[in-house]
């Protein structure tokens, strides 16, 4: 049911290992702190999963070598969730209820982290989710807490940054429609009806002419990208997942779609795979990223841990470069050692009341939460990709063929328009 069982006990004896070259009064000893998760290492989300899973390893770690957690050891504690909802209840009754782990955390992405949310309740347990939107506005849950900068308003804040730049340029373009797009799937649902709220926000005259929905089971859109071309939208908003994003983005290429401004939600275009199967088709797309090296988002610590991720990467046979999601799995951790340290107890609702009440000082800069457990401020970026020539690994590093376009405090060049003029 769980798939392969894979326990994170090495993590924990690297981190002893490595404790063992500090000073005996910093080593942590008595019984593990126990944090499980569940994590896509196979299936459609295992792109990015298999990423987190290292940056997660590398913070069990560095924090065992530093002395643990309360002075006792940190032992990781998962399983394959198969990038598969079905799974993830059974996995976390058996994190908490079998194995007794002291903390509990989510896997990788919304639909991944949603399932488990009635198991986590039920225990009354904190929970810290990673890349999940706006999970917790049916649950209402007091101890949920997400790493996703999405502020307080998570639906909309992801495409936002694109509909500032449709009003920008909607009398320069001469733009009149508009059409959407989505995987029938619970976070893109949730991001495409976000792409509508701003769509009555910013530009309620551009008149609708297409939206549907395409089950996660589609591997063929050259009939919904030849339905795209017939409705003649000047701006295309697409939600989708990785595998999606890479086979719309293909379909655009070889139907030579006609817009003038595309994009808005597509993950998958952020990791470094995806970027260099897809190469030059990238140019011109409008979307969201959450970090990128860039001279102002390089916070304390975050180079440092991508450079050490980098080197195992090859070994470890995933992301080579990372920025898409190490930081933030990381930082996700960072938020739950920090809180246990701060609150000098195990206790998970003086760890909970901890997280709600105090700034974290992590690798993707400073973080504090608000209404819905969401950060209190969002900090979404916009990017557009160009300059894009070829398919190879230099062509990304560095952040490389990938633009902010904004928020205007890490914004680093205006967009490119419209959309058609590239040449894919």
């Amino acid at each position: 049911m769980f798939g392969a069982r894979i326990r994170a006990v090495a993590a924990g004896l690297a981190g002893l290992l490595l404790a063992a070259t500090s000073a005996a009064a910093q080593a942590p000893s008595g019984p593990p702190i126990k944090i499980g998760f569940s994590m896509a290492l196979t299936g459609g989300l295992a792109l990015n999963g298999t990423m987190g899973l290292v940056a997660m390893k590398m913070w069990a770690e560095d924090t065992n070598k530093k002395g643990g957690l309360l002075g006792r050891p940190v032992v990781l504690d998962y399983y394959d969730d198969q990038s598969n909802p079905a799974n993830v209840p059974g996995i976390y009754t058996k994190l908490i209820d079998v194995d007794k782990c002291d903390f509990v955390v989510s896997g990788y992405a919304t639909n991944i982290a949603a399932p488990a949310m009635p198991i986590v309740i039920a225990h009354k347990m904190t929970f810290i989710s990673l890349f999940a939107l706006d999970v917790n506005s049916e649950f209402h849950y007091p101890n949920y807490f997400s790493m996703l900068p999405v502020g307080p308003d998570p639906r909309p804040a992801i495409t936002d940054g694109f509909f500032q730049i449709v009003k920008a340029n909607e009398k320069k373009l001469g733009l009149k429609t508009i059409a959407f797009l989505a995987d029938d799937g619970e976070a893109t649902l949730n991001t495409i009806d976000g792409a509508r709220t701003n769509w009555k926000k910013y530009v309620p005259d551009l008149k609708k002419v297409y939206d549907r929905t395409y089950p996660p089971t589609t591997n063929d859109f050259s009939p919904i990208i030849r339905a795209l071309q017939a409705a003649n939208a000047d701006v295309v908003v697409v939600a989708a997942y990785p595998p999606d994003s890479v086979g719309i983005i293909r379909s655009v290429h070889e139907l030579g779609l006609n817009t003038k401004i595309f994009g808005g939600g597509l993950t998958g275009p952020q990791t470094t795979s995806a970027k260099m199967t897809l190469g030059p088709m990238l140019n011109g797309i409008i979307d969201f990223d959450w970090w990128l090296p860039a001279p102002k988002l390089q916070f304390p610590g975050v180079m440092d841990l991508l450079a050490r991720y980098q080197k195992r990467a090859v070994t470890e046979k995933t992301d080579p470069l990372g920025y898409y999601l190490v930081p933030w799995a990381y930082a996700d951790l960072q938020v739950l050692g920090q809180a246990i340290q701060g609150a000098n107890s195990l206790d998970q609702q003086k760890v909970a009341d901890y997280i709600r009440s105090h700034h974290f000082d992590t690798v993707v800069g400073d973080v504090a939460f608000g209404a819905k457990g969401e950060w209190a401020k969002s900090r979404v970026l916009t990017v557009q990709f160009r300059g894009i020539t070829g398919a190879s690994l230099d062509q990304f590093r560095d952040g490389k063929g990938e633009f902010v376009i904004g928020p205007a405090e890490y914004k680093a060049a205006d967009p490119v328009l419209p959309y058609s003029s590239f040449k894919h």
